[in-house]
């Protein structure tokens, strides 16, 4: 019988949802991170549950053809990277077997997909960064990303993932706050100032905007900041407060407060100016985001006579891009600064065929009834937890004949089909896309038409 503590040999033959490698002892599943698929490894076992536990792996007995030496100082300590000791291939074809086993679970679907679609970028591509600031061992002032597994912060050294503008800038911070002796957030006290520092680059513009996210009203020697920064970082244009003082890991408040600067930075995605203020939510890899946009275009065979419903809509990305090839756009978001943000966008391109409107699904139903208004195609591009129920009650009531979802989470992506399945439309075609290398995330744009078209 297993115990913590033992050491034992492995046949890796799977791969969990979090990028960990899957061997069983006896019929037993362990969970070792770092493992890749084929290979056989000794491993210790540091956690026992009922059903399955948890290994470290000690040594790789027989390595799989796809491993490679990691090229970051920081890997396995730091959370954000977990398939950084394979090859890219091996990688794209996890998560695509990834996606067809969360078909088969959660929508009952047997269903061979075409390989995930590549990142044009694997190193570099993030255009935000969110990094919890705190004291290491020595007390001093640090930033970076949380352990996996933990809230343990892996102090900053360099990240290939984000542009390195990004460390230069939050070494800076960091010297800043710790020469004018400036508190950082205690998590386990909820004592201290500065909690999270938040970068953000337009990386078509090449604008940057930084966010000060603190436990408080307001930063002592916030001037003397600005000016070092934008001495040192010309192309920071906007620096913000953001003000959280509640006792969550939720990063960002609802309040911001600008420091110096613009109010937004302007990116351009597929040919549209896109401006963006500290809340607004926008595809973290700028490149992969145009394959993923231009995908859910052609499969929304869209025409100049189509009306296109942007449910989730956010700033506008996704319905601005499509307005071009479209009769009309009305995009559906319930975030108040969202919806001002798309109007905003629309102006910036001179888009006068999109309209936004601030609700739920359910007003944006009612709004269409009132004005004989029937979509044609709908475009939902719904958070990780997935549509709401009434959401894709309220879609298929209103009958479009092609609906696009773009899902950044296999799982609900999969139940959601079959809730489409069940109100009489059946999912034409899946590609994922890869917008996080070298994570386990993996995105997916869906066509779903109803039965019989």
């Amino acid at each position: 019988m297993l115990k913590k503590n033992d050491e034992l040999e492995l046949l890796i033959t799977g791969t969990t949802h979090d990028g960990s490698g899957v061997g069983r002892h006896e019929g037993f599943a362990l969970f070792v991170s770092g493992a890749i698929e084929g290979e056989r490894v000794q491993v210790r076992v540091l956690k026992l549950l009922k059903n399955y536990g948890f290994a470290r792996l000690l040594a790789v007995l027989e390595p799989s053809p796809d491993r490679i030496d990691s090229d970051c100082a920081l890997w396995p300590r730091c959370g954000g990277c977990v398939y950084r000791q394979m090859t890219y291939r091996k990688e794209l074809s996890i998560k695509t077997a990834a996606v067809e086993s969360c078909l088969k679970k959660g929508a009952g679907m047997e269903r061979i997909l075409p390989p995930c679609l590549p990142s044009p970028r694997r190193e570099g591509y993030r255009n935000k960064c969110q990094l919890p600031v705190g004291l290491d061992r020595d007390g001093r002032v640090v930033c970076g990303y949380y352990g996996k597994n933990s809230h343990r912060i892996v102090p900053l050294q360099s990240c290939s993932l984000h542009p390195p503008v990004f460390d230069r800038i939050a070494a800076s911070f960091c010297r800043f706050l710790e020469s004018h002796k400036i508190s950082v957030y205690n998590e386990e006290n909820q004592r201290g100032l500065v909690r999270h520092l938040c970068l953000r680059l337009a990386q078509k513009t090449g604008q940057i905007m930084m966010t000060v996210v603190i436990n408080g009203d307001r930063l002592p020697h916030s001037g003397q900041l600005v000016d070092a920064l934008t001495r040192q970082f010309p192309d920071i244009r906007s620096i913000y407060l953001n003000h959280n003082r509640r006792a969550t890991n939720v990063i960002m408040g609802q309040e911001c407060t600008l420091l110096w600067g613009e109010e937004r930075i302007v990116d351009e995605l597929c040919g549209i100016r896109l401006a963006l203020s500290p809340l607004s939510f926008y595809q973290v890899n700028r490149d992969a985001a145009e394959t993923l946009y231009t995908l859910a275009a052609k499969m929304a065979q869209l025409s100049r006579e189509d009306i296109l419903l942007d449910l989730y809509c956010g700033v506008g990305s996704i319905g601005l891009t499509m307005a071009g090839q479209v009769k009309e756009v009305y995009g559906v978001e319930v975030v108040p600064a969202a919806v001002e943000d798309a109007r905003k966008n629309a102006a910036l391109n001179g888009i006068e065929n999109a309209q936004f409107i601030c609700g739920d699904c359910k007003d944006a139903v009612d709004y269409f009834a009132q004005n004989g208004i029937s979509p044609t195609a709908v475009v939902l591009d719904p958070p990780r937890k997935g549509c709401d129920v009434h959401v894709i009650d309220e879609v298929t009531r209103l009958a479009p004949d092609r609906v696009v979802m773009i899902s950044c989470n296999p799982a609900t992506m999969a139940r959601d089909v079959a809730l489409f399945a069940e109100r009489g439309y059946t999912a034409q075609q899946i590609q994922p896309v890869d917008l996080f290398p070298r994570t386990s995330h993996v995105e997916c744009v869906v066509l779903l038409s109803k039965a019989g078209d």
